[in-house]
């Protein structure tokens, strides 16, 4: 299923969703069968309308613009210096037996750590700003990019590593024709996934110390149990979420050209 009949299959789901949390919140609209009170599935899931509500006079308003540009800010900047830092680690370790040997202890050290408790230490070092958020993000990017990157690179086959060599590719040939096109489909792989990473590292780190952002937010409803709030900031952060990893798409289809579908996989 592909082009309009999918994206109309997309909307039935969004729009079913939509239609069962309205009628699940909505005060005896049905029988209630797990709440004493029927007001308390809206206290709890909050009510949709009220949800889209809050989100357009936030757009109306204006008043979301400068904490939604705060927090795509530290996304964008733990997303971009994780994934370069990844890639640029993942593919030195994989092409440096040695090194990758002496460092392997250390690297799966720091990523068994908690990422979570590295973020007062951060804002110690970095304060309260913005790059206490980005600081955070970039340990959660840095990890999955490294490696996806790491094993792509391992995986390439020897014998084409043998040929490229029989045809005369030094080591810049190989990085550039051989090491980097395999690990070109795992970097966008692990890309997808970073991008939430790099919205839970801006938003934990508003959480835990801020004064702006759509954390900043959430966190200031939370503390006023205004739960449809709470769902607008959600939803706000899963559409700007969705539209980076659509871009991330986009970019990938253009590089990842050369790469045959599955379609002409089987043709061949």
């Amino acid at each position: 299923m592909r082009g309009l009949p999918l994206r109309l299959a997309q909307l039935a789901v969004f729009a079913a969703i939509m239609v069962t949390w309205y009628v699940m919140t909505e005060p005896e609209l049905i029988p209630n069968f797990y709440f004493d009170n029927p007001n308390q599935a809206a206290f709890f899931f909050g009510q949709p309308i009220k949800v889209f509500a809050v989100i357009w006079e936030w757009f109306a308003g204006g008043s979301i613009y400068k904490h939604l540009g705060i927090t795509l800010f530290e996304t964008m900047m733990a997303f971009g210096i994780g994934t370069i830092a990844g890639l640029g680690m993942g593919l030195w370790l994989a092409l440096s037996p040695t090194a990758s040997a002496v460092l392997d202890p250390y690297i799966k050290a720091l990523n068994s750590m908690p990422r979570v408790i590295l973020a007062p230490i951060f804002a110690v070092w970095f304060g309260l700003g913005v790059w206490s958020k980005v600081a955070l993000g970039v340990t959660l990017v840095f990890f999955i990019v490294f490696f996806n990157v790491y094993q792509g690179v391992r995986e390439v086959s020897p014998t084409l590593i043998a040929n490229a060599r029989m045809l005369g590719a030094d080591k810049r040939n190989l990085l550039r024709h051989v090491y980097l096109p395999s690990a070109t489909s795992w970097v966008f792989s692990s890309l997808h996934t970073s991008v939430g990473l790099a919205f839970v590292g801006a938003v934990v780190g508003e959480y835990l110390g801020s004064a702006a952002g759509v954390g900043y937010l959430i966190l200031q409803a939370e503390g006023l149990f205004d739960v449809n709030t709470v769902f607008a900031g959600i939803l706000v952060l899963t559409a700007f979420a969705l539209v980076l990893d659509g871009v991330v798409t986009r970019v990938e289809r253009r590089l990842m050209r050369w790469q045959p579908t599955a379609g002409e996989t089987e043709k061949l």
